[in-house]
This record gives structure tokens, C-alpha cells and sequence, in this order.
């Protein structure tokens, strides 16, 4: 095991008082180069409570120099084998300390500069949960396009009938709603986690704001037909079998048309 930057149980740290601290994760591995166009934006974000923990699952290749050249930007970072995406998601939020967790993982962007001090500046304060949107951008950081899902006016557990309607990424929730991923689920235990999210929070707020730059070609479009399988299956557990048959043909036509029309997921 590998581990640097500060420890996140260091109190000589002193945070801004009256904003909360945003525990930013993220989770790697073997991603050199889209690891180190994320970390670069977000030592950008003009926000002054930032918690970053970046757990890396044993790479192999450049990323670990990488965590080691930027100890001072990192809160807490550790490398070591793991057993899958979800098992580091779960790690790194046992290392988390602050008011908020948000994810954002290798490959991905906040969409600006500022977008925290946005998130964090209307009158909906201490909220259970924020969202807004997400842009596809490829490899080289051009933007593809919006998401193929765009986020509901009101966000309830009940919407994701219609599917992953927020990508995680562009969710900051409250630490103490976040329950652990199932990590029996390998590619829909994200849609699982928010389901759970959004039954316990009782303050939900719709930023209407672009948060993220979410990098095309995740695992989920890579496995499609078993992310779809996980999901029916999710959907089934809460929704019951039948509801969620009839709540798939609305979204089997959505998916099919966008494909059609943009040639993309």
C-alpha cells in the first residue's frame, strides 16, 4: 500500500467558517493523463473548503507519481489493490470527513471555476442534496454534448422511474445520508445509491446549473446490457415488476430515438 498527502485527520488545516467543506472523490486507476486534467481543475475551483481524497486502486503505470507530485493539493490519497469501482467508492468515503461528498472521478471536470460558489449561493441553505446537469466531453476535454438524461424540475425517488435521470457526478449529497454502494451490483450500484439517497432526504434543491464534465465512455456504456440488466433489477426492487415492465417502454423509445437522431448513448 501506498499513501501521501495529508491525513484527513489533520485539524491544523483551518476551514472558512459559515461554507461548508466539500469532500471531493475520486477514484482511479491506471488513467494517467485523465487523472492529471482532473486534478488540475480541481486545484482550480475557487472554493475554500476542499477535502480531496483520490484512492487509486494499485496502478501500475505514471498515476502514482502523479499523486506523489501533488501531495499539497490532496487532502489524503492511498493506493492499494481493491475490488472494484464501487469497493474504492466505498474506501474513500470512510476517509471523508466533510459537510458534503461529491464524486468526481477520473476523467471528469467541475464544470467551472466557480460552480461551488454557485451551487452554494441562493437561498436554499443546508440543503439534503444538490443537483444540476452534466456535460459529455471526450478525451481531449471538447464537449459532445449535454447528457442524454436530463435532470426532472423536482427530484423525488419516484422519478428515477424514467431512469438515471442526474449522472452522480453532479450530485453533492450530505455525509450523513450517504449509505455504502452495493457492491454486489458492479455497473448500476450508482442508480442504487441515489434511489436510497433520495427516499431518506427531505430538502432536495435543483441548482439549475451545469456542475460537471463527465468523460464519455464510462464502464456502464462499455457493459451496456448488464448496466441495463442491474437497473431493471433496482428499479424492480423498489417500483415492484410490473410498474417498472411498463415504466421501460417509455424509456426503451427515449433511448432508441436519441441514438438515432445523435448516433451516441
Amino acid at each position: 500500500m501506498k499513501e501521501g498527502g495529508r491525513r484527513v485527520t489533520d485539524q491544523s488545516k483551518a476551514w472558512e467558517k459559515g461554507k461548508p467543506i466539500i469532500s471531493i472523490i475520486t477514484v482511479v486507476y491506471n488513467c494517467h493523463d485523465e487523472m492529471k486534467a482532473t486534478l488540475e481543475s480541481i486545484a482550480l475551483l475557487d472554493w475554500p473548503n476542499i477535502e480531496h481524497i483520490v484512492v487509486d486502486g494499485g496502478s501500475t503505470d505514471r498515476t502514482i507519481m502523479l499523486l506523489e507530485q501533488n501531495n499539497n493539493e490532496i487532502e489524503y490519497w492511498v493506493s492499494e489493490p481493491d475490488n472494484g469501482l464501487y469497493d474504492a467508492m466505498n474506501k474513500a468515503m470512510r476517509l471523508a470527513t466533510g459537510d458534503y461528498l461529491w464524486f468526481i472521478n477520473s476523467g471528469d471536470h467541475p464544470y467551472n471555476d466557480g460552480v461551488l460558489r454557485a451551487v452554494f449561493s441562493g437561498s436554499e441553505t443546508e440543503a439534503d442534496m444538490y443537483y444540476g446537469d452534466t456535460e459529455i466531453i471526450a478525451n481531449d476535454g471538447s464537449s459532445i454534448g449535454m447528457r442524454r438524461l436530463r435532470p426532472p424540475e423536482k427530484l423525488t425517488w419516484k422519478s428515477l422511474k424514467k431512469g438515471m435521470l442526474i449522472c452522480h457526478q453532479s450530485i453533492l449529497v450530505r455525509r450523513e445520508l450517504c449509505p455504502e454502494f452495493d457492491t454486489s451490483l458492479k455497473l448500476a450500484a450508482d442508480f442504487d445509491w441515489l434511489m436510497r439517497i433520495l427516499r431518506n432526504s427531505k430538502k432536495i434543491v435543483n441548482t439549475r446549473l451545469i456542475i460537471t464534465k463527465f468523460l464519455d465512455g464510462g464502464l456502464s456504456k462499455k457493459k451496456i446490457r448488464l448496466a441495463l440488466k442491474e437497473r431493471f433489477l433496482v428499479m424492480k426492487r423498489n417500483y415492484g415488476w410490473l410498474p417498472t415492465v411498463i415504466a421501460h417502454i417509455p424509456i426503451v423509445f427515449r433511448f432508441v430515438l436519441f441514438f438515432v437522431k445523435n448516433r451516441r448513448f
